[in-house]
């Protein structure tokens, strides 16, 4: 099995989701691959006041996420199931989060104007894995949970596909759950995949309410990826240290909630021989719903069954 070093420049960042352009490599199941990446402004550098954005975008290609791809998958065909195991992620130095910037109905609800604008530079102490920031004259802290917020490929039309809404075979997803040691399963869209990954996270809440994490740019980033064949899955599901998830994602919250319980639904079939309405009562202990993040567009839900919390127990 491979290790796929790719340095950061130029050639090795797309913007959209496409299968029509020459890939960035191709790789084998079994595979890992190793890369660095700019936040998803397509920046870099030592601190958020000295950020530098050296990439210039190319106008058809790079509308969206500075991503790392297109990586092509040696015989991957539509219908498989893509596993991306994430064996390490380290955020860089500095993050930022806006907030009021954009003019939609959540900031018209919540009376956010342009007036109230604001950009929190946060240094980030990955020893430690804490962020700081100051705002107001006082100083504060949060705790770090590097993720990845874009990780998928593009759907099965021609042409190129905006970075910003999670689909069903990934994107935008924006999950917090998906740290280091999470394996996410997406379904294959198109043969050869095309996987694109990028949008580093260092902290972020379920929702990812103010439109942004604390985005960041990322030093190291090691995935390991799988094809099964014989999997066959309608939406992404994913198995963290907080529990196996099952994702759901639509322009309706409660669609998004009816596709993310859907996907558990079969998945403790598969895990327990439960028919559906048996893993409905016994879920209903046990799953949490949770918003994943209800900024993209298209919204997510994922359902999380904790590792533990429920077991088969002989009589």
């Amino acid at each position: 099995m491979a290790v796929h070093e790719i340095r950061l420049c130029r050639e090795a960042l797309i913007g959209c989701f496409t299968k029509d352009t020459e890939p960035l490599i191709t790789v084998s199941s079994g595979d890992s691959i190793r890369f660095q990446a700019p936040d998803a402004a397509w920046g870099g550098g030592p601190s958020y006041k000295e950020r530098v954005k050296p990439f210039a975008r190319r106008d058809k290609l790079d509308g969206g996420h500075a991503l790392i791809g297109p990586i092509c998958i040696e015989n991957a065909k539509r219908g498989m199931t893509l596993a991306i195991q994430f064996n390490r992620i380290v955020p860089g130095k500095y993050g930022f989060t806006c907030a009021g910037q954009y003019p939609n109905w959540q900031n018209q609800k919540l009376h956010l104007t342009e007036y109230q604008e604001i950009t929190i530079d946060w240094t980030l102490d990955k020893e430690n894995m804490e962020g700081s920031c100051r705002m107001n004259d006082a100083a504060y802290s949060v705790p770090l949970n590097p993720f990845m917020g874009v990780i998928g490929m593009p759907p099965e039309e021609e042409g190129i596909h905006s970075t910003w809404p999670p689909r069903f075979c990934g994107g935008n997803i924006d999950c917090k759950e998906l740290v280091t040691g999470s394996t996410l399963y997406l379904p294959v869209p198109v043969d050869g995949g095309y996987l694109a990954i990028g949008d580093g996270h260092a902290a972020q809440g379920d929702g990812e309410v103010s439109c942004q994490a604390i985005e960041c740019p990322m030093d190291e980033v090691e995935v390991t990826i799988h094809l099964l064949e014989d999997l066959r899955l309608a939406y992404p599901r994913a198995d963290t240290p907080a529990g196996w998830l099952a994702f759901g994602f639509h322009e309706d919250l409660n669609e998004a909630t009816v596709y993310a319980l859907d996907g558990m639904l079969d998945l403790m079939g598969e895990l327990y021989g439960l028919d559906r309405v048996q893993a409905m009562a016994l879920g209903s202990a046990v799953i949490d719903l949770r918003v994943t993040q209800i900024v993209n567009g298209v919204k997510g839900v994922h359902a999380c069954l904790p590792h533990g919390a429920m077991k088969r127990v002989q009589v």
